[in-house]
């Protein structure tokens, strides 16, 4: 049985030493992890500092790196060397690396294929829209 913890107590992620709400899962923090919002001020260098609850939420201390992700009109920002949440495309990333590391030779997109791409740029997909037709699975 769990001890009782008081309002507003925190534990020690003992993986990355940093302070987490009690609640709040240590391997996957989104799901449980209350919304944050917090601002910053841009710096005439165009720089940040990242407000206290975010660095702590990421678990990034000093030193640490984080990335900016643009979607819409909104900047996701996650921990540099957090893993990629889709997993298709984590394991492609992942082959993608193997392939370089080995040596081997990785070319440009085909011409047609990068201007298809560019094309659908801005198309929004509903993922929640029903499949018209059979899927092959």
């Amino acid at each position: 049985m769990r001890p009782q913890n008081t309002p507003g107590e925190a534990r020690i992620d003992k993986v990355r030493n940093n302070p987490y709400p009690i609640g709040m899962s240590i391997t996957d923090r989104s799901p449980t992890m209350p919304g944050i919002n917090e601002q910053a001020t841009l710096t005439s260098k165009g720089q940040i500092t990242l407000p206290k609850a975010i660095r702590q939420a990421l678990g990034v201390t000093t030193g640490g790196k984080v990335s900016f992700e643009l979607r819409g009109g909104e900047v996701i920002v996650t921990r540099a060397d957090a893993k990629h949440e889709d997993p298709a495309i984590g394991a492609f990333l992942g082959l993608l690396e193997q392939d370089i590391r080995q040596g081997k030779h990785v070319g440009n997109l085909p011409d047609d294929l990068a201007q298809a791409m560019l094309a659908n740029l801005e198309h929004s997909v509903d993922i929640n829209e029903d499949i018209e037709g059979e899927v092959a699975l």
